[in-house]
């Protein structure tokens, strides 16, 4: 390659580039202020807010039927990055982007949407992949790079470590942060700082470019799932 312009040798190392910074909320806005569900919509029977974060529960008295969804009604967001922190204790659970809500029916009831998804488990088995909720299915596992074009399953396009490196930097039933970068055809998983798993969506036919934002509590064993500090910053087209 070329020497730097500057005189700068090689000799004082590479320049590389700049780590993520984690606290680095510029361009950020607020979309959960912390205390009552406004802008949020979702079954009351097991959404609440408590302690400032959206907490979706199920009993043995009160379980959840089908997946059921709480979702962000400020708009319908295409490029953008979302950071938002959460704590589980069991079951499954996830953050909805670019997805739609499917019309109410007896079988499915009035809250599920349908579309990508940043997945999250208690047993972190597929905490960080990219599962398409009522569609795909999985898109990219944890630890993979993958490309999706029509009428193929995912091709494996590179590696982002071991999933069993990557698992160790996922807290339990303690706080971590999601951040979704979500920018054009590419998604990519972000986990306290490490990244879980990258989507390059080529499958014209099946990929959306925009779409509604949301958090389930998934079907299956009482569960307890709370998120807070939702952070958007919308990306420019």
């Amino acid at each position: 390659g070329q020497a730097p312009q500057d005189g700068r040798g090689r000799g004082q190392g590479p320049r590389g580039a700049d780590p993520l910074a984690l606290d680095d909320h510029t361009g950020f806005v607020s979309i959960f202020d912390g205390k009552t569900l406004d802008n949020w919509e979702g079954d009351p029977a097991f959404w609440r807010v408590e302690g400032g974060a959206i907490v979706g529960q199920s009993t043995e008295q009160n379980p959840v039927k089908q997946n059921t969804f709480v979702i962000w009604r400020g708009g319908q967001p295409a490029d953008f990055e979302l950071k938002v922190e959460f704590r589980m204790d069991a079951t499954n659970s996830g953050i909805q982007v670019r997805s739609v809500q499917l019309p109410p029916g007896p079988e499915i009831g009035k809250w599920v949407m349908k579309g990508y998804q940043a997945d999250i488990d208690g047993r972190n088995r597929y905490t960080g992949q990219n599962y398409e909720e009522r569609g795909r299915t999985f898109l990219a596992m944890r630890g993979q790079v993958t490309r999706l074009s029509e009428g193929r399953p995912p091709q494996i396009v590179g590696s982002l470590g071991a999933t069993n490196d990557l698992v160790a930097v996922i807290k339990n039933e303690d706080w971590n942060e999601y951040h979704l970068i979500v920018d054009g055809n590419v998604m990519t998983h972000i986990l306290n700082g490490r990244v879980m798993s990258v989507v390059v969506d080529e499958d014209a036919q099946r990929r959306r470019l925009d779409g509604l934002l949301g958090v389930q509590v998934h079907v299956g064993p009482p569960m307890k799932i709370e998120y807070r500090n939702f952070r958007l910053k919308k990306l420019p087209n």
